[in-house]
This record gives structure tokens, sequence and C-alpha cells, in this order.
């Protein structure tokens, strides 16, 4: 699909503003709220603009609007009134329904507001686990179940990779004792990149040395570091590749690739619940996800 999304069931609304539909259906009719079309079929659907103003309509509700109050706001009224709330929020869960609204709207300006006010009151690292974190999975949820577009996923990746990169040109150049060097990828074909590089940022702040090849390696290009003297953790991240009938073909060519040497091969993500470490002879292993690795790195 090329071009932006613009017609949403109720059920996509519900999906994405956490609100259920029978509520959406009573906003809509005791407060006209929303103004839905229908098909040929009689079925119901919500354009752009209705879904942006039921996520503004959550964010106020939510912060202590009555639904009878909004319901009398002009759309330039809501609009001011939800920007306010959008600023001076404390709760991760509106955060998260700003960052939506932000995607949707494709509102870049709107997210980095919405990001520095975080700033305010989290460290980075708690951004990521309390928001960031969160908010992709729900994206990702969204995103398999065709409630959002590639386009939409993009973008917000995209602003939340801008931030990871940007603290990590802030960490002090110290290395900790280890001999040990990190080398971080993507398989082919893999996009997702944003675990990976916020793993990278962690590793980079413990003090560890990493070299970071980002998407869509080829697995023979790791060859070149075996002639490294140091100890070698290779880190990939699964989330679309290899697909299920390749990927014990693929973990077999990174047996072969490691045979006879010591160094390390760790894989991330949903995928690896499809293998077991206990299969390979190599020093292989496997974690659910990045919080996990974390608490042994």
């Amino acid at each position: 699909m090329d071009n932006i999304q613009q017609d949403f069931t109720i059920k996509d609304l519900e999906n994405i503003s956490g609100i259920k539909a029978h509520t959406i259906r009573i906003w809509e009719k005791r407060y006209n709220l929303l103004e839905p079309k229908r098909t040929d079929t009689n079925i119901r659907y919500y354009s752009h603009e209705n879904l942006q103003k039921i996520l503004n309509v959550v964010l106020l509700s939510k912060n202590g609007y009555k639904i009878s109050r909004i319901a009398k706001m002009s759309e330039e009224e809501m609009l001011m009134q939800s920007r306010q709330v959008a600023f001076g929020s404390n709760t991760n869960d509106d955060v998260i329904n700003i960052f939506k609204l932000a995607m949707f709207q494709f509102d870049k300006v709107l997210f980095d507001k919405t990001y520095k006010n975080l700033l305010l009151k989290k460290q980075f690292q708690e951004i990521v686990k309390d928001v960031f974190i969160p908010f992709l999975n729900h994206i990702g949820l969204l995103w398999q179940t065709d409630t959002i577009l590639p386009a939409h996923e993009h973008f917000v990746s995209n602003l939340i990779a801008q931030k990871i990169h940007a603290n990590i040109e802030l960490i002090a150049p110290i290395v900790n004792d280890s001999s040990k060097t990190y080398v971080l990828f993507l398989p082919e074909n893999e996009i997702h990149e944003l675990g990976l590089l916020y793993l990278n940022y962690e590793l980079l702040l413990k003090g560890n040395k990493t070299i970071y090849l980002g998407q869509n390696l080829p697995l023979d290009n790791l060859k070149c570091f075996f002639d490294y003297k140091e100890d070698l953790c290779f880190i990939t991240s699964l989330t679309v590749q290899p697909y299920k009938a390749k990927i014990k073909d693929y973990f077999n060519q990174v047996e072969n690739l490691l045979e006879s040497s010591k160094h390390e091969f760790i894989a991330i993500g949903r995928k690896t619940s499809l293998l077991k470490a206990k299969d390979y002879k190599s020093n292989i292993s496997f974690y659910h996800s990045i919080a996990d690795i974390l608490k042994v790195i």
C-alpha cells in the first residue's frame, strides 16, 4: 500500500486508542463526537481525522475533562487543550497516546516536544524502559494486524533511532578491562533495528567495545572478523528474518562459521523460541528480549 491509510474500522479505533468499541459508539450516538461514513454494504468506517479526534478525546478524558464538556469543544479548542495536556503529562500511558497521535499525524514537532518534556522528568534509560518499549510493542501489534501502515512505523521508528544515536554520541569513550568485543548486526532482509541499536547503547554505556554493523548483513561477512585476537561475541536480533522454514538452516550455517573458534553467538527475539541452545555444539545462546540479555551482560 503506497498511500497513507485514511479509513479505519471501529475495531481499528479500539485497538489504537484502547477504548472499547461499545464506548466509542456511545460517545458517537450520545455526544456526536464522531461522524463515521458507511460503505455500500452499510459498514461503518472512520476517517483519519476521526482517529486523531478519538486520540485527543481519550487524552483529555483521562486528564479530568468530562465527555460532555469535550463534546462541546470546537476542533481548534480540542486540539489546543490536547496540546496543553500533552506537554504537561506525567503518566506513561498518556505519553504513549501522544506518540501515537504524533505518528498518525506524521508530526515530528509534537514527538520532539513530548520527548524533551520527558527528559525533564526521566533519564534516557527510563524513557526507553517506561515509554519507548511499551509504545513500540503496541505499534508492532498494530503493524502485524494491518491497523497501521509501514509508513507510520518507519516514521516513528526513525525518530526514536535518532534519539538513541544522539545518546550514543554523548557516551564518553571509556573501555573496561574486558578483552571481549561485541559485533552487532541484523540478518539479511531484517530491518527492525531499534532493539539492537539500544543494546549497542547499553553495551557502550558499560564500557564495552562494540562494532555496530546494522541492518541486512550476509552471514558470511562475519568471516572477516575471525582474524581478530580478541574474543568476539556476535549478537543479532530476529524479528522477521530468517523465516520459520529457514531458521534452522541459518543456525547450522552459524555453527559451521563458529567451528574451531571460541567466539560466542547470541540471538535475540521471539523467533528464538523456535530453537534450543542444547541442539548446537558451538557457543550459541538465545534470549527472548533485550531486557533478558541485559540481565547477564
